[in-house]
């Protein structure tokens, strides 16, 4: 299977030059990952809350993946609630599903999508040169397929999605359009691949998450988001080590030397909201013949401190994407910036759970009157 997708030309291919700019707001940006969790730098999600990818063969027959956001146990039916709010009638809504993905997936007989909520897969079809993307993905008891999301793609194209084709209204989750990551890219672009590893080389961009992305503000290559902050940095933002830092004074794996250098030489790009602050590496999940143990150690760059980063000035940051309400993390984090985690009074009674409420429902009114714009 490749290590690189996508074209050579494409963003996620695109090494930084040497007169980066760096954002005005880095500091601040950087003080959200540092206290998004007890680690001083990133974390590498390489078991849970991964993204399997699995090669199909030439013969391999698609299968009929069926919808599933609105019957989801997860955070996907409040999305399919806040859709049917948002817009006039769902009747011809994609429901989750791009019309790219609706005419069958080659999923092998092994595949697996991860085994926490979010149920992530991405299967790759060279033969057909497509890559399909799922998010909350599951193989129900009787054999067939359903998932919340689901996209597909060419393999060697740009990596980028274009909002536009969807007719997106403003406040509701790029999940309900197909995109299986909340800043609508593609579930592999970033990905940290197993071969990269054993290579000791990564010549790509890479993807993170953080807890604290901004609120209603994305820029390039991002076509959403979900973050719940304001002032939070925008998904689409890019992040890099500084070049200067002396990656041998911290005594890293060849694995971890592979990824330090590939965040000096190409950074890591904003695309979705987690508990901490973590880089992806795919998930291996279902390949006997592959495993993490042994190359990649996932706190092992927390042994750099986020004080030897710095974001990168983004193009111009769009002021839409997801409202916070219908995610619990995120709408959780949104309070918690706003000192209002703790049950407690707002006077005259009124507790901030019900205050909570209030402002929820005013916020959907709100973003119902300019879903048109």
């Amino acid at each position: 299977m490749r290590k690189r997708f996508f074209s050579d030309d494409s963003f996620w291919n695109q090494a930084l030059p040497a007169d980066v700019v760096v954002d005005p707001a880095s500091q601040r940006y950087l003080s959200f990952l540092e206290k998004s969790h007890d680690l001083e730098g990133f974390h590498v999600n390489g078991n849970n809350y991964t993204i399997p990818v699995y090669e199909a063969a030439p013969d391999t027959p698609l299968v009929k993946v069926e919808r599933r956001i609105k019957d989801h146990v997860g955070e996907g039916r409040f999305m399919y609630q806040l859709s049917k709010y948002v817009v006039d009638s769902v009747a011809d809504h994609p429901c989750g599903h791009d019309a790219s993905f609706v005419d069958g997936v080659p999923i092998p007989e092994d595949a697996l999508p991860d085994a926490l909520t979010d149920g992530h897969l991405s299967i790759v079809d060279p033969s057909r040169n497509r890559v399909w993307d799922m998010w909350g993905a599951e193989r129900r008891p009787d054999g067939s397929w359903w998932c919340c999301s689901g996209i597909s793609y060419p393999i060697d194209g740009t990596g980028v999605f274009d909002a536009s084709e969807w007719g997106m209204r403003n406040g509701e989750s790029v999940h309900m359009y197909g995109p299986c990551r909340a800043a609508g890219v593609p579930n592999v672009a970033g990905l940290i691949r197993y071969e990269e590893l054993q290579a000791g080389r990564i010549e790509h961009k890479l993807a993170f998450a953080t807890r604290y992305a901004g609120l209603q503000a994305h820029s390039f290559p991002a076509s959403w988001t979900d973050g719940g902050v304001l002032g939070g940095p925008p998904e689409g933002i890019t992040i890099q080590l500084d070049p200067d830092v002396d990656l041998d004074a911290y005594g890293l794996s060849p694995a971890g030397m592979a990824i330090a250098t590939a965040l000096k030489e190409y950074g890591a790009v904003l695309v979705d909201v987690a508990l901490g602050s973590v880089l992806y590496a795919e998930g291996l999940t279902g390949h006997a013949d592959k495993s993490w143990e042994g190359l990649l150690i996932e706190d092992e760059l927390a042994r750099i401190p986020f004080s030897n980063y710095r974001f990168l000035q983004p193009e111009a940051v769009v002021e839409r994407g997801m409202i916070p309400g219908i995610h619990p993390i995120i709408w959780q984090t949104f309070h918690e910036a706003f000192g209002m985690h703790q049950e407690g009074d707002l006077g005259e009674g009124n507790s901030i759970v019900g205050w909570r409420k209030d402002w929820h429902a005013q916020l959907l009114s709100q973003f119902k009157s300019k879903s048109s714009q």
